[in-house]
């Protein structure tokens, strides 16, 4: 009989309304209005009356039209068929209001509000997600201050403003917003989002580390010789031309998606699974990561930019060729880095990072390889490969662990053997989408999932040592490597000049 052992509950999410700003855009059609038509459908952490939904957006445009195009956005990205019964009761209570970059719109997102809230019933609870781009999140939060719309820490009800990243373009402009958004809400009241937080195997990643002792008793320098995080893409930038070359790799992945996973694989054991003890300790584990010295981003860090090539036996424009993409750009879209973190626990273990776009795989995962076997008994002639734990984040969810095994028969032959778990064979029923999660976890007043401001600025800190190396030293090469590849040769050199090589699944 299958045994499951529940240590926290799903927590009780009360009844609110959900503002998208900016709802007329990518991010709210194809994640967010989805995610939340799933919540509603799938009814088990709340009933189906318990929020509503207000669009605010800058384009003026009839309710019945934007209704029209989410049902469409529903249709196409949700993990649900849509359910026209579901459909009808989630649509009474998605309202729409253009005019967000007019000087009254705000007071109109005030009374909006107050009528939405009073047709349904709903206690005026609100949670104002900013899908904007990074340089108007500032004056969004003081409009909705000046409109009385912000409601203090502690009041009766609640506001929260969720924020999407990138979180500034570098550490001073990280900084700024950091502040911006504190002069009108709590730190208690900013979600700071992160959607790789959401998906179910990087929650996983604590119950593995934690729930089972014979990984916590070696996870260390004693006995891992070195970790990879890989996250590959397959897709090239597509209309995201305008926000991706201003930003690069470095900023769009590195700083967020992969020094998170760094930070749960890393970190020691927090005190508690409440979320401020879980910030902490990744926070003190991003103090541990030692800096990219000046000088050292030629040796430590390699870039890379997809020239044109082959994905999925399509012919596929190089970077350069795309849409929007200046001629003279010198934006990475690859980036492969060795790390180190000192402390007690890894010192001089190195960390390889990679990703990057228009590589061979879609695939994200975290390889840890232990150290190899002495060269005595079986291993006399050092031949056998070290075991390996590798935590597939997507698109195959699981974990393996890799050991040797002696093969049957009347002499003695070894073959690695692999222990695999795959999520969608053992566990039966839906798998939440990462922005179901994250946005269950707003509703709830749950911070855990979510960044806090001094892991941002620690992690802009770390890359910002990189950014000015770059723009300092015009000398430090952006490879090409063809679409289709896993990157650039100088980043399979990075790793083989110690003796070691990528996994790819």
């Amino acid at each position: 009989m299958e045994q499951t052992y529940h240590v926290a509950p799903a927590q009780a999410v009360p009844a609110c309304t959900v503002v998208i700003f900016g709802a007329s855009g990518d991010l709210a059609r194809r994640k967010l209005i989805p995610a939340l038509y799933n919540l509603r459908a799938c009814g088990q952490e709340m009933g189906p009356h318990d929020f509503a939904i207000l669009g605010f957006a800058r384009r003026q445009m009839a309710v019945d039209t934007f209704r029209e195009q989410m049902r469409d956005a529903v249709t196409q990205y949700s993990r649900l068929e849509l359910d026209n019964d579901y459909w009808r009761d989630f649509v009474a209570r998605l309202e729409y209001l253009g005019g967000l970059d007019q000087p009254a719109g705000f007071n109109r997102l005030r009374m909006g509000l107050e009528q939405l809230e009073a047709k349904y019933g709903l206690p005026p609870n609100r949670i104002y997600y900013l899908s904007i781009p990074p340089e108007a999140i500032n004056e969004t939060v003081a409009r909705l201050d000046e409109a009385g719309l912000i409601a203090k820490p502690g009041a009766r009800f609640f506001s929260r403003v969720v924020v999407e990243k990138p979180i500034g373009h570098d550490l001073e402009t990280a900084r700024e917003t950091n502040r911006a958004i504190l002069e009108h809400f709590a730190e208690s009241q900013i979600f700071r989002i992160d959607h790789y937080l959401g998906k179910e195997t990087v929650q996983n990643l604590l119950v593995l580390r934690f729930a089972n002792t014979i990984f916590e008793r070696v996870w260390g320098a004693r006995n891992i010789d070195h970790v990879q995080i890989t996250v590959a893409e397959n897709e090239g930038v597509g209309s995201r031309a305008m926000y991706y070359d201003p930003a690069g790799a470095l900023r769009d992945m590195v700083q967020n998606h992969i020094l998170q996973l760094l930070a749960l694989i890393a970190m020691e054991p927090p005190v508690s699974l409440e979320a401020e003890a879980i910030r902490e300790a990744k926070l003190n584990l991003l103090r541990a990561l030692r800096p990219v010295a000046g000088g050292e981003a030629a040796n430590l860090v390699v870039r890379g930019r997809y020239s044109a090539g082959k994905t999925d036996g399509q012919s596929v424009r190089g970077y350069l060729e795309e849409q929007g993409i200046p001629e003279n750009s010198r934006t990475e879209t690859f980036v492969a880095l060795k790390a180190f973190i000192d402390n007690w626990r890894w010192a001089g273990v190195p960390f390889y990072l990679r990703t990057g776009k228009r590589m061979g795989v879609r695939e994200s995962l975290i390889h840890i390889q232990f150290k190899e076997v002495p060269r005595i008994l079986f291993n006399s002639a050092g031949v056998l490969p070290a075991n390996a734990l590798t935590l597939r984040i997507q698109p195959d969810e699981g974990f393996s662990f890799g050991v040797l095994a002696k093969h049957p028969g009347l002499g003695v032959t070894i073959s690695p053997v692999l222990m695999n778990l795959r999520y969608q064979s053992e566990f039966k029923g839906p798998v939440p989408d990462a922005y179901e999660r994250l946005l269950l976890d707003v509703m709830a007043g749950d911070h855990t999932l979510f960044v806090s401001a001094s892991f941002v600025e620690q992690s802009w800190a770390f890359v910002q040592s990189i950014l000015e190396q770059w723009a300092n030293d015009q000398a430090i090469p952006v490879y090409e490597y063809p679409a289709g590849t896993m990157g650039p040769d100088a980043a399979d050199k990075l790793i083989q000049a110690d003796g070691r090589r990528w996994l790819t699944l």
